[in-house]
């Protein structure tokens, strides 16, 4: 209304001084900067009278991400948040627009999800993540805290943190079967879980289970006649050493029929295989070297009929069918510790 019916509007300057008694500052100033008004006076981080000033933090931050320059600049939020702490003594709450310490970081796993789908999906100009209207790393905010989890989460955040810290990438139902592991964890403790207790928690499950079997050595011989490999292996079986042979169209597949013929099929059982997935380990903190990360998944099987539940099986290694051999026999300890033997 003053802007409309002030005669010499151009010489005059019409400043707001909003509060947030209402918990409505942030608005009624986007409101009266849309009709018109030249300036706001407020507080960093909404300090103030009562309720406190508007946040001049927020409402920057606001205009930025609609196209308004503010002319403020928060490049180094963590530094203005560190300044004002100490001028004032009061602290910044963790969950506080643009600035608290838990804005950019996800706990549920339906967040998470998207999250990591956004991320893989960045193109080169347009920052489009959901539940993240900025691009950290322009506030001087780093990725690494995004994701978290705890007993909130899901398969995405133990998934996106097993691949970002340790490059090690998942199919999505064997991360759906870790995440079942993450989440007893969780849930025992109460407490949010680091990426490191995490890969401490893959390696215990998939890696270190050398029960009953574990592979010494191996050899691949190619047919001369066809297309098969003949595989010879030497195992640790309950602490006894032996020797297994078998021909299939590919290592994996003769590695199993020399499995299933020497050591199953006398009880009347044989191993299926599925949903091999074989993926090199992606560059990360904590993987200096080349390795393959294999995944399968075994099946028990006893006179023809499902024997217990599925299990997946990881295996590492520099050697590619070396780590998939690893898998397979993980996948087998799993299931003879679940009892599905």
């Amino acid at each position: 209304w003053m802007c409309a019916h002030l005669s010499r509007r151009d010489c005059v300057c019409i400043s707001l001084h909003p509060h947030n008694d209402r918990g409505t500052g942030i608005a009624a100033a986007e409101l009266a900067l849309m009709a018109g008004a030249d300036r706001v006076e407020g507080c960093l981080f909404g300090n103030g009278e009562r309720t406190g000033n508007v946040c001049l933090v927020t409402l920057a931050m606001n205009l930025f991400t609609q196209g308004i320059d503010p002319q403020v600049r928060y490049h180094n939020l963590e530094e203005t948040i560190k300044v004002a702490e100490w001028c004032t003594e009061l602290k910044v709450p963790e969950r506080y627009p643009w600035a608290g310490s838990l804005v950019y970081t996800a706990f549920s796993g339906s967040h998470q999800d998207a999250i990591k789908k956004g991320l893989a999906a960045l193109g080169d100009n347009v920052w489009e993540v959901p539940y993240l209207p900025i691009d950290p790393s322009d506030i001087g905010r780093a990725y690494e805290a995004i994701i978290r989890v705890n007993s909130q989460s899901g398969k995405g955040g133990v998934a996106y943190l097993l691949e970002s810290e340790y490059g090690i990438e998942l199919p999505k139902e064997a991360q759906a079967e870790f995440a079942q592991v993450i989440q007893k964890l969780t849930d025992k403790s109460g407490k949010e879980i680091s990426a490191k207790a995490i890969f401490e928690s893959f390696t215990e499950t998939f890696l270190d289970p050398k029960e009953p079997l574990t592979l010494l050595d191996y050899t691949l011989t190619k047919a001369a006649s066809t297309d098969d490999v003949e595989v010879k292996a030497s195992l640790k079986v309950c602490g006894s050493t032996v020797e297994v042979v078998g021909k299939g169209n590919g290592p994996v597949s003769a590695f199993v029929g020399a499995l299933n013929c020497t050591l199953f099929s006398k009880h009347g059982m044989h191993v299926v295989l599925s949903d091999y997935h074989s993926e090199a380990r992606g560059h990360c903190k904590q993987a200096h070297n080349s390795e393959a990360v294999a995944t399968v998944r075994c099946q028990a099987m006893f006179k023809g009929a499902k024997h217990g539940s599925s299990k997946f099986g990881i295996g590492l290694h520099p050697n590619t069918t070396t780590a998939v051999m690893h898998a397979v026999l993980s996948a087998l300890n799993r299931i003879s510790a679940a009892g599905d033997n």
